[in-house]
């Protein structure tokens, strides 16, 4: 009994690897921040941003990888290749997500680590222990795991991060009890005019329908190896991805909102949620949603830190080899920029909203290209991208459009 019930579980998660993977590395402490301060400042009444950031997500993805399973090839070599001075396209994709991740990377291992020193604290009974070397036990256990691991290893750690977070948060959300209605209200599109509020459209659209987040989905479409007969499981799992994206990062606004924002408080970081957690649902329910947000942030250092060789790779059509010399130091100047927030003077979620903002900007430049690879007879043959889904392509490109221009009036 026990066994075919773990058999199901394991066939369960091995049809939605990639989806997880994407899950894990999209729903991180940038998110959290994002979704959680909107919430705290303005309830509800942004929620339409998110289910139209996750409606586009899950076009975008499909897209992307319907166009790597037809043509066999990853996102970036096919933008280098079928586009005249496609490399030009490319490259600036190729550099614009590094630098936007490795910003990512600052901000998140520097929320990781201030979360993982409260933890301590709750359960030390006031022992600090200084952020840096926590950082450095992240980065070292993370470095072995890459050093040794492969693309199915990191699916199974990743699966582990997100089934953690996924759990934690919907256990603070039941013990929260938020308002329901206030819930279906939020679906009204509508802008409070307030300082600050354009930048958190974009902010939440940065971080949920990132540019980051298809160009990935196009490598590890690749890297699970699906072919044609999996067109119907790729897009399955799109659906997955962008739905757990919705639910979770929903319930992490409508936690916010339901007590942050009637207390009247605001939020600054992620540290000071759980200082305002703590006496509404005590030590527990700080401790859960440490543990959920931690989660959240480990799943997306994985896919940042391999995003610079697998890019690279993407680009020059070779196999994607981490345990190159070449993958290797990528890997470790990656981790380097996790020590970051111990150097900077700037805040770890400063750092996260402008790198959230910068992948706003990015975003035209991955929806517009693949408009024109789905479209194109010679390269989809009798699977050339159908009316419905040209329509959603291009209400994606608006969507994208709209978005940056609402990051460059606020954060430009």
């Amino acid at each position: 009994m026990y066994s075919k019930f773990k058999n199901k579980i394991t066939i369960a998660l091995a049809a939605v690897g990639p989806g997880l993977f994407l899950i894990g590395y999209n729903i991180g402490t940038g998110s959290i921040t994002t979704m959680a301060k909107t919430g705290a400042e303005h309830g509800m009444s942004l929620f339409w941003a998110l289910v139209l950031s996750c409606i586009f997500t899950y076009i975008l993805m499909v897209a992307y990888g319907k166009t790597t399973i037809v043509t066999g090839r990853t996102a970036l070599n096919n933008i280098k290749t079928e586009f005249k001075r496609g490399w030009i396209i490319a490259i600036y994709i190729l550099i614009a997500l590094i630098i936007g991740e490795l910003l990512a990377l600052i901000g998140v291992m520097g929320i990781v680590a201030e979360l993982t020193q409260e933890a301590i604290r709750l359960l030390t009974g006031g022992i600090l222990v200084n952020t840096f070397w926590i950082i450095l036990f992240y980065a070292v256990l993370l470095i072995i795991l890459l050093w040794y691991g492969n693309y199915q290893a990191f699916e199974k750690v990743l699966t582990f991060f997100v089934i953690l977070m996924g759990v934690s948060f919907i256990v603070v959300f039941f013990m929260m009890k938020p308002d329901l209605g206030a819930i279906a209200k939020g679906l009204v599109p509508g802008i409070p005019d307030i300082p600050g509020a354009y930048g958190l459209v974009a902010a939440i659209a940065g971080t949920t329908c990132s540019a980051a987040v298809f160009i990935m989905r196009s490598t590890v479409v690749a890297e699970k190896g699906w072919k044609i007969d999996d067109l119907k499981t790729e897009k399955r799992d799109s659906f997955t991805s962008a739905g757990m994206m919705l639910l979770l990062s929903g319930i992490i606004m409508a936690v916010a909102a339901g007590t942050l924002n009637i207390m009247g408080l605001k939020l600054e970081n992620t540290v000071e949620l759980i200082h305002l957690f703590e006496p509404i649902g005590g030590k527990m329910a700080a401790f859960i949603l440490i543990l959920g947000i931690v989660g959240a942030g480990l799943s997306t250092i994985f896919p940042i830190v391999l995003i610079a060789p697998w890019l690279i790779s993407d680009y020059a059509g070779k196999p994607r080899n981490i345990h190159s010399t070449q993958s290797r130091i990528l890997i470790l100047i990656g981790m380097a920029f996790a020590f970051g927030s111990v150097i900077l003077e700037q805040r770890p979620p400063a750092l996260m909203v402008f790198s959230q903002a910068f992948q706003a900007c990015i975003l035209p430049a991955v929806a517009i290209p693949v408009y024109f690879l789905m479209n194109r007879t010679s390269l989809m043959k009798q699977f050339k991208a159908k009316p419905s889904e040209n329509v959603g392509v291009v209400a994606a490109i608006v969507f994208s459009l709209i978005t940056t221009y609402y990051a460059i009036i606020e954060f430009f």
